[in-house]
């Protein structure tokens, strides 16, 4: 048994930076591992689309062109990689990485497939799993003839088998973003899959470093104190056999591992902290503990586990409708209200009435709908978005842009030609029994032929009905900001990024914000005054459901759940923070009075 093993991101999304695969393999620290995730949920559809128009695609392209570049020093420097670069085909993945080899680098490469559900979706609806929506409690029944892609989300099981198999690399289809961290821990250690506190360790640095250089510095609050931005430093993950671990990167490059970036990444795109779920474990977040243990290097421990559940997550996309967006550049004198002008004079001259329809000043308040700005702009992008079932109707909003140009107020530029229409695809998340999903690992020659299969379980046996937890719920939009204090003196008025930092994500239509305090006293005073309440004040524009606030006190942090504030979400929305990424940024914006005690400390 190794002492530890220690694993690398090299890859947050489709899109992310191609060069950070051969700076993993060539920094500083010897790596055992390396994984990258490129799935996000709507991606599997766009990958969906392109397999129906040509068969041999459906799998991430830019991975092929990353392999092929660092192949030789995967094989030399004995590194292992696992990626869910496969989409909905990893068998034409693997086939392009091994045409396009030299024949001097061969990879042993093993597959995951079983994840795509598309095609046995009548065999499961109804008799076997009513895939009712997650979030919404919605009806399959009602989208089910528009479905285009359908994946379960698979966990380690496959990954474990295809460690077995001595693969160099090991390419997946749609297994969660974590298991390609926690499976080459359970490998390498010999942990069994009821140690529930290992995995759900192993859970949580798959968490931490899965989005890439957001685990290592990037898309802090504080990015001041950044020194480096270039050569940046994707996040490394050093395991050891009692399942603590450590974050770090390489010496000399850019970013930064801190307890609060740390914990930062940490709060992105969590739901309920108790009941961090995967397929393999629960985890719970409040039992994490955390310790700077040098520059760029900081420990992870004390991490409580629970059995995982009899379900896994599918991810579906189904058609619904279309959408478009157009733009024109407002400049010169009086722009705020030359903008005013144009928009319901678009409107107006249009005269459709459409499902959704959006104006977004861009440079006003495009990012902040609801809360108040002083800025008086020299210019904005002043943009225009319709959703519409009637394809009709959003050709003829095609069409209607370019004639405000010459036709309204004076100081308009052009930004572009007609607006295109995309077909929207929304998300749709439901659960499915694990026993109804097989899946397998395939084994490939030099020449890409299958020369080995294993039929792989999705259940372990040690599955458990899980309990949930309840957040306080708060959906009152009134502000009862108060405080206790007597002397004005006393009092303070700052912004909340003077005392916390916080980032925030997408899960659907809901944003999830993590706030954290910048000491314990700090801490105790948001737990009061930063409530529920407030939140969905600051929002009430855009969040027009509840907002439940979780409690994480080993982390001196609120996070909190606002739910149906993303128009939809995905693809759907017409907002230009369709992922709610800068809502985290916009509550720190918020002035509060705060004990000048406090402050000093």
């Amino acid at each position: 048994m190794k002492t530890s093993i220690k694993i690398g991101n090299a890859g947050g999304f489709w899109g992310d930076d191609l060069k950070a695969l051969r700076r993993q393999i060539e920094g500083g620290i010897a790596l055992d591992y390396i994984s990258s995730d490129y799935l996000a949920e709507i991606t599997m559809s766009i990958l969906r689309k392109q397999q129906q128009k040509n068969p041999q695609t459906g799998y991430v392209t830019d991975f092929v062109d990353q392999i092929v570049d660092v192949a030789d020093l995967l094989k030399t420097k004995k590194i292992r990689m696992i990626a869910n670069a496969g989409g909905i085909n990893p068998l034409a993945c693997a086939r392009e990485i091994i045409r396009r080899l030299d024949e001097k680098t061969i990879l042993k490469i093993a597959l995951v497939e079983g994840d795509n559900l598309i095609d046995s979706m009548t065999e499961f609806y109804p008799a076997k799993a009513d895939f009712k929506n997650m979030e919404s409690d919605e009806d399959f029944q009602t989208i089910k003839d528009r479905i285009q892609s359908a994946n379960a989300y698979l966990g380690l099981l496959p990954l474990l088998k295809a460690l077995e198999s001595e693969a160099d690399l090991i390419i997946a289809g749609r297994v969660t973003d974590t298991s390609i961290t926690m499976a080459p821990a359970v490998f390498e250690f010999g942990w069994k899959l009821n140690d529930w506190d290992k995995l759900a360790s192993a859970l949580i640095a798959g968490h931490i470093i899965e989005c890439g250089a957001q685990g290592s510095g990037g898309n802090f609050t504080d990015w001041q104190k950044v020194e480096k931005w270039d050569n940046f430093g994707y996040p490394i993950a050093e395991i050891f056999p009692d399942g603590h671990f450590y974050i770090t990167k390489h010496p000399n490059s850019g970013g930064s591992v801190t307890i609060n970036s740390v914990k930062e990444q940490l709060l992105y795109e969590m739901g309920d902290p108790e009941n961090y779920i995967s397929p393999d474990v629960i985890a719970d977040f409040k039992t994490i503990q955390l310790e700077q243990a040098g520059h760029d290097r900081v420990k992870v421990f004390g991490i409580k586990g629970k059995p995982s559940t009899h379900f896994l997550k599918v991810s579906m996309a189904y058609a619904d409708g279309f959408k478009a967006s157009g733009s024109v550049i407002i400049g010169g004198c009086e722009v705020l209200e030359k903008a005013r002008v144009f928009e319901n004079i678009f409107w107006e001259r249009l005269g459709i009435d459409f499902v959704k329809k959006s104006t977004e000043y861009i440079g006003y308040n495009a990012t902040m709908k609801d809360i108040p700005t002083d800025i008086v702009p020299n210019e904005i992008l002043l943009q225009f978005s319709v959703f519409d079932y009637d394809k009709n109707k959003i050709n003829e909003f095609s069409k209607s842009i370019a004639p405000i140009i010459l036709s309204g107020p004076p100081g308009v530029a052009v930004t572009g030609g007609r607006p295109q229409i995309r077909e929207v695809m929304t998300y749709w998340p439901a659960l499915i029994p694990k026993t109804l999903v097989p899946v397998s690992v395939k084994i490939l020659t030099d020449s890409g032929e299958i020369t080995e299969t294993y039929d792989i379980l999705s259940v372990t046996g040690f599955e458990e009905d899980m309990q949930k937890t309840k957040g306080q719920i708060q959906i009152s939009s009134e502000n009862n900001f108060s405080l206790e204090y007597s002397l004005e003196k006393d009092i303070k008025p700052v912004k909340l990024k003077d005392i916390c930092l916080a980032r925030s994500g997408d899960k659907g239509d809901m944003a999830n914000i993590g706030l954290i305090a910048r000491s314990p006293e700090i801490y105790q005073f948001i737990k009061e005054k930063i409530t529920a309440d407030f939140v969905k004040s600051v929002f009430s524009e855009s969040c027009k459901g509840k907002v439940v606030r979780y409690e994480l006190d080993n982390l001196q942090s609120l996070n909190f759940l606002v739910e149906e504030s993303l128009d939809g979400g995905g693809t759907k929305s017409l907002m230009i923070d369709a992922q709610g990424k800068i809502f985290a940024q916009n509550l720190l914006k918020q002035t509060i009075s705060v004990p000048e005690k406090l402050l000093n400390i």
